[in-house]
């Protein structure tokens, strides 16, 4: 057995091209959809990320505007910046790119941004409202994985899904998606003893621990389908997932690919949520737009 590739890559595409005209058929409207995105201090990898969502933005004729701080930026001017976003009405979604410095109270400032802007899914509303079926975002990771998975035709209802990683981010949001669509789910995390026990049970595994190849082949049973949402730079420059690709991807039926899977999906997601919010402050509700399917989460979005 080889297993099929879930390219996120080429849905992503598809998904940005429909996305376009969504976000043109807003502006003959009146509406044109904006996302801010601020960044506080010089991190690499941030730096890497915030431009791959404007560069995102611009390829789905959604509006962007990028807000760079200085590492010593103070929470209160920080603050004071969201309070500006948040009543600009151009403004439809705000994220801030984490990490952030030391000083700031990360939990503060994601739970200052407006709900109903809160396009990264990380607000305390948000995210608990996923255990109830009324979330207005959902985080972004998770939501682009369970696209995945019904695009490819996978049905999670009454199967087993594991989840290794237990982060705010992805595991936790992931598992009360996976609730929603009636799988039972397994969440395991730093202190799971014998992972591979739990692992090797999964008709779908997904794994965000951040640790290059954790997942081994005996740990994965035969026909699984594995989802792999690390992303890892080695010392030889490599990108490599959480999974033993090369291994694994012979006992799988569908597997993801490191990079061009997840990752891609990540960004794509948030446009989604930032042209959900422009339909909503347009008063035309959560709105779909021209996607023709339904959100991928729960009743209420």
């Amino acid at each position: 057995m080889t297993a099929k590739i879930i390219d996120g890559k080429a849905l992503s595409h598809k998904l940005r091209q429909d996305f376009k005209r969504e976000a043109d058929e807003l502006r003959l409207r009146g509406i044109n959809p904006g996302l801010a995105v601020i960044l506080v201090g010089d991190n690499p990898a941030s730096r890497v990320y915030v431009g791959n969502k404007v560069r995102a933005c611009e390829e789905c004729g959604v509006h962007s505007s990028s807000h760079v701080l200085p590492v010593d930026t103070s929470e209160a001017e920080l603050l004071q910046l969201i309070a500006k976003l948040n009543a600009d009405d151009t403004v439809h979604g705000i994220l801030v790119q984490l990490p952030m410095p030391a000083h700031i109270d990360v939990r503060r400032v994601l739970e200052a941004i407006d709900v109903d802007k809160d396009v990264d899914g990380f607000h305390l509303y948000n995210v608990g409202a996923l255990a109830t079926g009324n979330t207005i975002f959902p985080p972004c990771t998770p939501y682009g994985v369970q696209l995945l998975l019904e695009t490819t035709g996978i049905d999670v209802a009454g199967q087993n899904a594991v989840i290794v990683g237990a982060s705010n981010i992805v595991g936790k949001p992931m598992a009360l998606m996976l609730l929603q669509k009636e799988a039972t789910v397994t969440v395991c995390h730093a202190k799971t003893r014998d992972l591979a026990q739990h692992t090797i049970l999964a008709d779908i595994l997904i794994v965000a621990a951040g640790k290059p190849g954790l997942i081994v082949p005996q740990m994965v049973r035969r026909g699984a389908v594995v989802i792999d949402v690390g992303i890892n730079r080695l010392p030889d420059g490599r990108i490599v997932g959480d999974v033993d690709f090369e291994g694994v991807k012979k006992k799988a039926s569908w597997i993801t690919p490191v990079p061009g899977g997840v990752g891609p999906m990540t960004v794509t997601m948030l446009i989604k949520n930032t042209l959900s919010s422009a339909h909503r402050r347009g008063g035309e509700g959560a709105g779909i737009g021209s996607m023709g399917w339904d959100a991928p989460t729960v009743q209420g979005h």
